[in-house]
């Protein structure tokens, strides 16, 4: 087990010293400007890890030690540990201006918004910095922050290597990807609590994605907050989970909400968290949660990094999602292990077993890595044809300014089936497509400027329609996506241009 008491934090597990050694070898073979990315699965011990890097760094190399979160309970927990390992480290938050004192720490540990504004002001805000660690590291907040340390290098850590923005992959930054234990390993070698996963079908149909790609809060909360939803969530913690310990993942605050009102009504002990709660707030609710027997904390997003609570015997996804961190992150909240804790159950109302695989399931995530597209289309192709059951929700920007509502009445599966009926080629449906485009572009636009500008902000959307052709032809490979695309939007100019310019 996974040991988080802080008077035992020094001991190193066999696998962790390895991983310690192995990555100070990397840093002294590979010198200076190399950027390493470290992957380890949610409660195997990431802090533990790099806290005890960056002792052995600081020793080593005689240079400081920068740590970067972007929560201030990782922060905390963060100076924590490396105070039980002898490391005098100081937390840079909103109120330290300055730091007069800093030839007195070895390591800081920074909020990236609070030290990007600081460097702003001054690049040498910290002096002598050798190595910087970002925790979670999939999140883009932190490359703002690598430029100043371009002559250093720079370790980053995550249970999942893929980059919350698709278009800004983390090869981008990172020269090297090392691969922890998997998941399966860690439960053979009980250090993780192994997960009995239930799922149950679920009509998603009414979901829209959002730019982000993944479903959004809106539409999620109109199909999770409705009463049949709200019954079978109820009926399958009935069935698999009552006298569990229970965490509730949502999608939105307001069916959090309202599980929370049904499960009162049910006389279960429940209680709701979200964003919006103040810390004093949350710490109570927190602390309910934790000495309360059998308790149910429905939440809503905050709760997947930067909380270990071990207790938790169950997780319930009363969500979809379209990210594979974000599906990690909620069920590695149940898998600390205790004594009398080898297992917890998950239960999954979202078909995203379906479209992942088990939590457990071995993930190849070098390819992962080297190939972040490729691998996020098979993986999602491989799922439940999930395109085809949701929507594309546009920014609001762009339904102030075009006619949304004719390019949503546009569905590219029906219009493919529609022309293999009529005898004509399926490929004919691409050019429906671009032709509803063109016409909405050029009823909006004032000249040509205007359309591309059009254009340019319904590449998303172009998109979407694009992933659907492809699927409906099961041709979705990188380079044809990639000619298909270029094709479409070189045509759609074309006929701009012509149309609109004098």
């Amino acid at each position: 087990m996974i040991d988080t008491d802080l008077e035992t934090a020094k001991r190193l597990y066999p696998f962790q010293e390895d991983t310690v050694n192995t990555i100070i070898e990397e840093l002294k073979s590979n010198g200076d400007n190399f950027n390493l990315l470290y992957q380890l699965p949610t409660g195997g011990g990431k802090t533990v890890i790099f806290s005890e890097i960056a002792r052995r760094y600081i020793e080593l190399w005689g240079k400081k030690v920068l740590i970067l979160t972007h929560r201030i309970e990782l922060s905390v927990q963060t100076s924590k540990q490396l105070h039980a390992i002898n490391v005098n480290n100081k937390i840079i938050n909103s109120e330290v201006k300055t730091i007069p004192d800093q030839h007195e720490y070895s390591c800081f540990i920074a909020m990236v918004e609070t030290l990007n504004n600081r460097l702003q002001e001054d690049e040498n805000f910290i002096e002598n910095v050798g190595l910087v660690i970002v925790d979670e590291a999939h999140y883009n907040s932190f490359r703002k922050i690598f430029q100043f340390y371009k002559g250093g290098n720079i370790l980053g850590v995550t249970a999942t290597p893929l980059s919350s923005n698709r278009v800004l992959p983390l090869n981008d930054n990172y020269n090297k990807l090392l691969v922890g234990e998997s998941i399966a390993s860690l439960i053979e070698g009980q250090y993780l609590a192994n997960a009995e996963t239930y799922t149950y079908d679920v009509n998603l149909h009414g979901l829209k994605i959002g730019t982000n790609g993944d479903f959004t809060v809106s539409s999620s909360d109109v199909v999770y907050g409705n009463y049949f939803m709200q019954e079978k969530l109820l009926f399958a913690y009935e069935e698999i989970a009552v006298g569990t310990k229970t965490l509730i993942f949502n999608p939105g605050i307001e069916t959090s909400i309202r599980v929370e009102e049904t499960f009162k009504k049910r006389g279960f002990k429940i209680r709701h968290l979200d964003s919006t709660f103040s810390d004093k707030d949350r710490k109570e609710v927190l602390q309910w949660f934790k000495e309360t027997k059998d308790a149910i904390l429905s939440s809503v997003g905050i709760l997947t990094t930067g909380f270990d609570e071990p207790t938790v015997e169950t997780i319930i996804l009363n969500r979809a999602t379209r990210s594979l961190t974000l599906y990690h992150q909620m069920i590695g909240r149940g898998s600390r292990k205790l004594p009398n804790k080898d297992n917890f159950k998950v239960i999954d109302l979202g078909n995203n077993v379906r479209r992942f695989g088990l939590w457990q399931d071995y993930i190849n995530w070098q390819d992962a890595f080297r190939f972040p597209d490729r691998f996020l289309e098979s993986r999602l192709s491989e799922s439940d044809d999930v395109e085809f059951e949701v929507e594309f929700e546009f920014p609001k920007k762009l339904t102030e300014l075009i006619d949304t509502v004719k390019l949503e009445e546009f569905n590219m599966k029906d219009i493919y089936y529609e022309c293999l009926d009529a005898g004509d080629k399926g490929k004919a449906a691409v050019d429906q497509s671009l032709d509803n485009h063109f016409e909405v572009i050029r009823s909006a636009s004032g000249d040509f400027y205007d359309a591309l500008d059009i254009q340019e902000a319904l590449q998303d959307h172009i998109e979407h329609r694009l992933k659907q052709y492809t699927k409906c032809i099961s041709k979705s490979t990188n380079n044809y996506f990639k000619y298909l695309q270029e094709t479409y939007n070189r045509q759609l100019r074309q006929k701009l241009r012509e149309a609109l310019d004098d």
